[in-house]
């Protein structure tokens, strides 16, 4: 199977630590860290331990991860570093900001690769069958051979053993007597075998068998008659290293002694019988023991301490504690005195004050002295109960090495360290514990509260935190490990929940040292999944035990099938480079554990076959303990069980002991479904379904997605006996998609005559009259269990057969093998044989198919015939735009409707569908239920003719064929054309793009498909026809005139609110988008046609608001003609020979301001000649009435409203204008409320003179002077009439007079006695620039916007450095949001930062959304603020710069993940107060793409520099 590399993108966040979160990959995975939104811009560093190339991994010596930058500029959101992953383990990583050490951190785990055989096969982990030995029941080492092929006959190719070494006396499998010794019980008289030998047989068995061995490590005790525990007793807790033990050893002696008082009738007298029945008969325990006063003070010793401080007058501030003796003796404990003199000490003025003083001190240590006597009351009733109940009175917590002697004598032996160093505690678990806590050491008081379930026959290991803590013990376990991790494959971490944390990660990193590919196994009880990810990904625990016997019923075992591995049936085929998801622990699925109660004493017998078949459909590692096969009817005890187990013999007879083979108990039964479990993980049956057919049937499908070939096993269950319980009569009808090939096997538990099971003194024997009936490899007509029933085709293309079950008993299995029918397997053969021109990943798996007529041309080369209009089409188009080409976005009626009609609005759902394999979503239903989407977007793009039709006949052909598959399978299909189809067109999109676009970064491509997205011809072409004279104008045939149209593209203003009709283009919206979507992104003809079109509609010297094909335009705002110019001067720098565009015909629609419209090509003028107009006009004034006032154009705006003025100070040179009654720049919102009285009342006026006006005329003016004096504007001046007489404006002074007033009249100083300053009480804000000059309300001047940004980027040289960039530091601090700027102080009295166009209420500032620029955050000046700050940082210094960069790359990061979240792929208009959602915004708006994308620009320029 063809596997390309796979690339996992880690996004790091700050503050983000998940240490708690898994993260699992495979070796041969690359990982990138990449940088989140919190962190771009900054200078992060990643640190990991995993190991340089050669060097050997050290968990605590970490390395820095180099950056890669694919575009080595621009934005971070390719920047990443990477771990190309050979090593399995675990590894840790953290980063930091600049300076910081550690800002976020965690971990990841890389799976082993466990190989067999003499070729080292690879062993999936989902492959994985494995059986557990006791390792006391295998007997001579030489007999091993034997019954280790128990499990190889069975199919299982993994064996878990428990301990091997010597065993305790208890002789439990998991108390460990020496952990270096092998069990000598596996040397027969006269030989002396060694792990040597034991590693010969384990490798002899990997080689020859294919069958691995892992073995417990129990690194938590070890058995209490340990010699070498006797020698180092600091190896565990003992009364003389963990002297806060002491009142739980006393109590425990007395425990002891009460209860042999108790056999020999002492307390008889007492009325307390032999046998505890009550707490009330346990409370004489306890007070002669006198516990509490290991918490308290000596009151007489303290007070006379305390007297002496006070006549010696010693004075603190300290408070009071108390302090524990840390030897634990009876009164022991101390005060702080410090804190009693700060408490009781402060009236100290002669001995009888002293004495005073003394007495409350004494009082107060009496009062702490009976809260310890109370505290320790508390423990002695937990003790009552807990004895009571429990019954553990002989259970000792302690070892006791001596003689049996009084108590009296015994506390004795606390006074000498010999004696007491070897009373230690035994080991053992507390119900609902904290498993990060030890419980044995300081703060604990489990030993005190009898709380332990204790293991007499062990004691707890005290390793300290590092080695130097306990050197003898961490050295012993050592070698332990390293002899285990030499042998064995893996490791089991017996009681891992209990193990500390740091002993178990030193261990499993010198068993990795031996063996990297070191599986390992542990089974958790924390009770949390959370607290199961530490254990996991810190030790890099490779499968957690999970177990079937935890199921109360088959539903519960079907689902724990579902929940531990696979994805569903039909899922999507995931891409290569994706992110890290966090996942849950891979798993060991075990039917039953080794050390759990027998499934036949809790369930029934026959239920051991259908409960295995259904482990074994997991897809994961699975398993079971020696004994469940042979159906051993008891649990066979890690403690007291000491016969073998049975050898294998093929001849053997049922009731032969000693002996079993296929015909003993489920083994042949089991035998298949391990073969099954193997090839199903071998295969590729990565999907997995489980269906309840009724309350004991579970159906559980296995499925392949590269061919398409399942495994369904069926399985009745038997959790109660059949024999007294009573069951349905029969299963009913199942049905299966595909056909049937065969059965595989089908199998069900039978009585026998082969005599009663009884329990075999030697040997661990099963049930002999029980067997399996097993049949495999069956045509579906020769089962005994069910019938074929009618064979169907579900629609037109799924063909399903019914299965009837006619002898479905409890206890029964059935397994099928299905592929797609012959036709299916043909469709989807050529489905995948075209779907792999996207990825080759669908040439592997591809069934052989029948020859098709039809053929298909690859879609790569139909998309590379379409132009950039034309892949606007097929890409994007809103509703509103469908609707107005007669169509509409596809919507689905139980959910919602597509954000646009093309690929990209079927794109944006998958996108959230696919990693979630979200198969329920109404999305998938819609395709599994009918052809209605696939019809859609063929017919969409076949209706459109030209290139298009081609593209749409190439998706009605793959439909086609994509319709006669089964339906299942529909979704994960379509999503293959889809994305594929989509990243064909988005390719061919960038190739027709700029080399900025092209070489860029992901986030300069995304924004770059704004420039396709905002761009198309629409049924009516949006531009006025340009001059036939002009070259490179695109044509169409009109579909109803059959007349050939210009169809030049134009800028949607933002969708899906400015989308078509007339308020699609804005020449305000579309000259401040042009430069980023067309000219940055290359688009140069685009560009031209756009500037001139409007250049053809230029009237009294201005632009048009809305356009409106030109013969409806209004001409109510001031600042578009200057951002036309701003255009034309950006085209002439950036574009090749762009200079020529001046001299361009423009075909004038109104020749005269008062002219009719005119077609094209009757007047036309070079292009330098309309702008001089547009100059001379404002330089002589412009003043008019706009045509048709009234309600017919605007039904809000006042009389006086209608009247325009723009004009040109003579003094200033500033271009000013409007009145208070209309709005003239882009903060145009129009007061529309009766009920709050701003109807027809502007929220902005900005009368006077804009500031971002004035710096577009200044960049404006200064160009054409530059222009004029290298010979390429005829143009040096404008003349005009004043009093009759003309006078002559030079570019040049115009230049100076707007240089020389602006700082003057627009800074603001922030020194309060400016003189300059006519309005200081309107200030209110220092330090910045006025938003306007001249306003009619002079307090409108002083309010703090964001506009004054463009005109630092427009026209920088009006401002001096160190001022702009002061006024720039509080713009970023009071109006910079996550995504855009605030378009007013917050500051300011009328702010408010929520719009609401919908709401009418009497607020005068926020009905119908008359705050749509008091404080909303609109996204488009963010792009000025940015490149201001880029600007004027360079201007100071190259500290400053970098420091700019690194914000300005972090505020870019969060317009990414917008855009990477939203479903329309765009930025929004404006959102609400701090970044939040504006559902009155448009979703996606030309002017935010652009001048984002235009920082970026900048940023790529700036470090091309």
């Amino acid at each position: 199977m063809f596997r390309s590399t796979q690339t996992r993108v880690f996004l790091l966040n700050e503050m983000e630590r998940l240490d708690r979160t898994l993260f699992r990959l495979e070796q041969g995975f690359e990982l990138q860290f990449r940088l989140g939104p919190t962190l771009q811009g900054k200078h992060v560093h990643v640190h990991t331990n995993y190991p340089i190339k050669g060097k050997k991994f050290n968990s605590q010596v970490f390395h820095a991860l180099d950056w890669i930058n694919p575009t080595g500029r621009e934005d971070d959101s390719d920047k990443y570093c990477r771990l190309d992953l050979e090593i399995a383990g675990s590894y840790q990583y953290y980063f930091g900001c600049g300076n910081e050490e550690r800002t976020g951190g965690g971990y990841i785990v890389v799976d082993p690769l466990l190989r067999v055989g003499h070729e080292r096969k690879i062993l999936p982990l989902d492959s994985i069958t494995i059986q557990t030995y006791m390792s006391k029941c295998l007997g001579p080492l030489d007999e091993w051979i034997d019954r280790f092929r128990v499990a190889k006959e069975t199919g299982y190719n993994m064996i878990h053993l428990t301990p091997l070494q010597l065993l305790g006396k208890s002789r439990s499998g998991y108390s460990i007597a020496d952990q270096l010794e092998l069990n000598p019980d596996f040397s027969p008289l006269g030989k002396n075998y060694t792990w040597t030998d034991v590693g010969n047989l384990i490798d002899k068995i990997r080689n020859e068998w294919g069958v691995l061995c892992i073995t417990d490590v129990v690194y938590n005790h070890t058995a209490s008659n340990s010699k070498w525990l006797r020698l180092h007793p600091e190896c565990g807790y003992n009364l003389v290293n963990s002297p806060h033990l002491k009142p739980a050893w006393i109590l425990d002696r007395a425990l002891w002694h009460f209860n042999c008082d108790l056999a020999d009738g002492r307390y008889s007298d007492s009325g307390i019988p032999s046998l505890v029945e009550n707490e009330k008969q346990l409370k004489v325990i306890f007070p002669p023991l006198k516990l509490w006063e290991f918490l308290q003070v000596n009151v007489d010793k303290a007070v006379e301490q305390f007297k002496k401080l006070l006549q010696a007058e010693v004075k603190t501030e300290h408070k009071l504690k108390i302090i524990q003796d840390p030897q634990y003796r009876r009164f022991g404990n101390t005060v702080d005195m410090k804190m009693a003199l700060e408490m009781f000490g402060r009236h100290t003025n002669g001995p009888a004050a002293i004495q005073v003083c003394c007495d409350w001190f004494k009082k107060s240590l009496e009062e702490l002295n009976m809260e310890c006597f109370k505290e320790m009351q508390s423990h002695h009733e937990q003790v009552c109960p807990v004895l009571a109940i429990e019954h553990p009175l002989v259970t000792s917590y302690f070892t006791f090495p001596f003689e049996d002697m009084p108590m009296e004598k015994e506390k004795q032996l606390l006074q000498n360290p010999e004696n007491a160093c070897h009373f230690l505690a035994h080991n053992g678990w507390v119900m609902g514990d904290d498993p990060l806590r030890n419980f044995a050491e300081p703060g604990s008081n489990v030993y005190l509260r009898r709380e332990l379930v204790c293991w007499g026959d062990s004691v707890k290991l005290r390793y300290g935190s590092k080695p130097e803590d306990c050197p003898y013990l961490w050295a012993h376990m050592k070698k332990y490990t390293e002899i285990t991790a030499k042998h064995f494959c893996g490791v089991r971490l017996d009681n891992c929940h209990s193990t500390p944390l740091h002993v178990a990660e030193y261990m499993l990193e010198i068993a990795r040292e031996r063996r990297p590919d070191l599986y390992v196994v542990a089974e958790l009880f924390t009770g949390s999944e959370e607290l199961d990810n530490i254990f996991v990904t810190k030790l890099g625990i490779t499968s957690l035990i999970r177990e079937a016997m935890s199921a109360g019923d088959s539903h519960e075992e079907g689902r724990l099938v579902y929940r531990f591995g696979g994805e569903p049936v039909g899922s999507f085929v995931q891409p290569n480079l994706r992110p890290l998801v966090p996942g849950i622990a891979h798993a060991m699925f075990l039917d039953v554990t080794h050390d759990n109660e027998c499934p036949i004493q809790v369930r029934s017998v026959y239920d051991g076959l259908t409960s295995s078949a259904i482990v074994s459909m997991a897809c994961c590692a699975t398993g079971s303990t020696r004994g469940y096969d042979e159906l051993v009817p008891h649990q066979i005890s890690v403690v007291s069980e000491e016969r073998l187990y049975s050898r294998w013999n093929a001849d053997a007879l049922p009731s032969s002991p000693g002996e079993v083979n296929l015909q003993s108990g489920i083994m042949a039964g089991k035998l298949a479904l391990n073969r099954l479990h193997q090839e199903l993980a071998e295969k590729g049956f990565t999907q997995v379904y489980v269906d309840q057919l009724d309350e004991d049937t579970v159906a559980v499908t296995r499925h392949c997605p590269s061919t398409h070939r399942s495994v369904v096993t069926v399985s009745r269950t038997a959790f109660k006996n059949p024999k007294t319980h009573q069951y349905r009569e029969r299963v009913s009808p199942m049905f299966i998609p595909g056909q049937i090939e065969e059965v595989i096997l089908e199998a069900r538990m039978v009585e026998r005559d082969a005599g009663s099971y009884v329990k075999d003194e030697k040997y661990i024997n099963g049930m002999p009259e029980y067997t399996v009936e097993l049949r495999e490899h069956l045509q579906l007509k020769d089962s005994k269990i069910v019938q074929q029933g009618d064979a169907t085709a579900k629609g037109r293309n799924e063909f399903v057969q019914e299965i009837v079950f006619n002898q479905m008993t409890p206890g029964s299995v059935i397994a099928f093998r299905v592929s797609l029918d012959p036709k299916s397997r043909d469709t989807v053969g050529f489905l995948r044989t075209q779907l792999s021109q996207f990825n080759r990943l669908y040439k592997s798996g591809t069934p052989v198919f029948t020859f098709f007529a039809c053929k298909i041309y690859f879609l790569i080369f139909l998309v590379s015939k379409l132009s950039l209009a034309e892949l606007n089409v097929l890409l994007y188009l809103c509703d509103a735009e469908e609707q107005d080409n007669g169509g509409g976005c596809y919507s689905i009626p139980s959910w919602m409707a597509m954000k646009y009609g093309g690929l990209q609005g079927f794109v944006s759902v998958l996108s959230d569908i696919r990693p979630k394999n979200d198969l329920g979503h109404p999305f998938c239903d819609n395709l599994r239920q009918g052809d209605w989407m696939l019809d859609y977007i063929s017919s969409r793009l076949i209706n459109k003719g030209g290139a298009l039709r081609e593209v749409g006949k190439w998706f009605r052909a793959m439909f086609t064929y994509l319709k006669h598959i089964p339906r299942y399978l529909i979704p994960c299909y379509f999503d293959a054309i889809i994305v594929g189809a989509y990243a064909s067109a988005v390719d061919a999109v960038f190739k027709n793009m700029s080399s900025f676009v092209q070489s860029g970064s992901t986030l300069v491509k995304q924004l770059a498909l704004g420039s396709v997205q905002m761009c198309g011809v629409g049924r009516v072409p949006a531009l006025p026809s340009l001059s036939p004279a002009l070259e490179n104008v695109p044509y169409r045939l009109n579909p109803i005139t059959k007349q050939e149209e210009q169809c030049c593209v134009s800028i949607a203003a933002g969708l899906p609110h400015f989308s078509c009709g007339i308020f699609r283009c804005w020449g305000r919206d579309t000259f401040i988008a042009l430069r980023g979507l067309l000219l940055i992104t290359g688009r140069h003809i685009e560009a031209r046609n756009i500037i001139l079109a409007f250049a053809g509609t230029l009237r009294h010297g201005l632009i048009p608001n809305l356009l409106g094909e030109g013969v409806g335009a209004r001409y109510n705002c001031r600042d578009a003609v200057w951002w036309w110019l701003q255009c034309i001067q950006e085209y002439c720098s950036m574009v090749p020979q762009g200079t020529a565009i001046l001299s361009c015909p423009v075909s004038r629609m109104y020749p005269t301001d008062d002219s009719e419209p005119q077609p094209a090509g009757n007047v036309d003028q070079p292009l330098y000649d309309v702008i001089q107009e547009a100059l001379q006009c404002h330089m002589q004034g412009i003043e008019f009435r706009e045509r048709n006032a009234g309600p017919q154009i605007d039904r809000n705006m006042k009389d006086e409203g209608f009247n325009v003025v723009a004009k040109v100070n003579p003094y200033t040179g500033f271009v000013y204008g409007g009145n208070r009654f209309n709005c003239g720049t882009w903060m145009d919102k129009m007061g529309e409320s009766d009920k709050a009285g701003n109807r027809g009342l502007p929220a902005t006026p900005r009368d006077g003179s804009a500031v971002e006006i004035v710096g577009l005329c200044k960049s404006t003016v200064r160009w054409l002077m530059h222009l004029n004096k290298i010979g390429q504007f005829p143009y040096s001046s404008l003349s005009i009439q004043r009093d009759g007489e003309t006078h002559t404006v030079s570019y040049e002074e115009w230049n100076q007079r707007i240089q020389g007033n602006f700082e003057k009249l627009f800074y603001v100083s922030s020194d309060p006695e400016d003189p300059n300053e006519q309005h200081p009480e309107l200030v209110h804000k220092r330090g910045v620039y006025k938003d306007s000059c001249g306003a009619s309300s002079p307090w409108c001047d002083y309010q703090l916007r964001p506009n004054f940004t463009i005109a630092m980027v427009v026209a920088p040289e009006l401002f001096t450095v160190e001022r702009a960039w002061a006024a720039l530091e509080v713009a970023e601090k009071k109006l910079l949001g996550p995504l855009g700027m605030k378009t007013l102080d917050p500051d300011d009295m009328v702010y408010c930062g929520v719009y609401d166009n919908a709401l009418d209420s009497d607020n005068y500032n926020l009905a119908k959304g008359f705050n749509y620029h008091q404080g909303p955050e609109w996204l488009w000046p963010v792009g000025y603020f940015l490149r201001a700050k880029l600007y004027f940082a360079k201007q100071i210094g190259q500290e400053v710069y970098n420091h700019t960069v690194s914000l300005v790359k972090n505020v870019l990061s969060r317009h990414h993940v917008h855009l990477e979240k939203s479903p329309w792929k765009g930025l929004p208009e404006l959102t609400n107060e701090n970044g939040q959602y504006c559902p009155f915004s448009c979703e996606t708006q030309a002017w935010s793409i652009a001048t984002i994308l235009e920082v970026l620009h900048e940023l790529c320029d700036a470090e091309d520099l």
